[in-house]
């Protein structure tokens, strides 16, 4: 019905959305577990890393690779942005 061209780029689209959506969710989860992570005992603290490695365990069984390094990849800028965050929080307490 359609040309093929133009299920290539419905198809094209689709991996572009889903890699964005999965940065954000990723960037996303990666920030809640670690403003969580400071304010929490060590039990959670364990149980929070561990929901996190589930999830990216999971995604990488079921999705494809790019969609999975999209969720890792968010996470980590979230992990790298808090690390940058605290540091700039003690230079200026000093």
């Amino acid at each position: 019905m359609f040309p093929s061209i133009i299920n290539e780029i419905f198809g094209f689209l689709g991996y572009l959305v889903s890699f964005l959506g999965l940065l954000v969710f990723g960037f996303a989860s990666g920030r809640f577990v670690m403003d969580a992570f400071q304010k929490t005992g060590w039990q959670v603290q364990v149980a929070l890393v561990l929901g996190l490695f589930g999830v990216l365990v999971g995604l990488a069984n079921y999705l494809t690779p790019g969609s999975a390094g999209a969720f890792a990849l968010g996470s980590g800028i979230a992990f790298l942005l808090s690390g940058a965050k605290k540091k700039d929080d003690e230079e200026q307490a000093k």
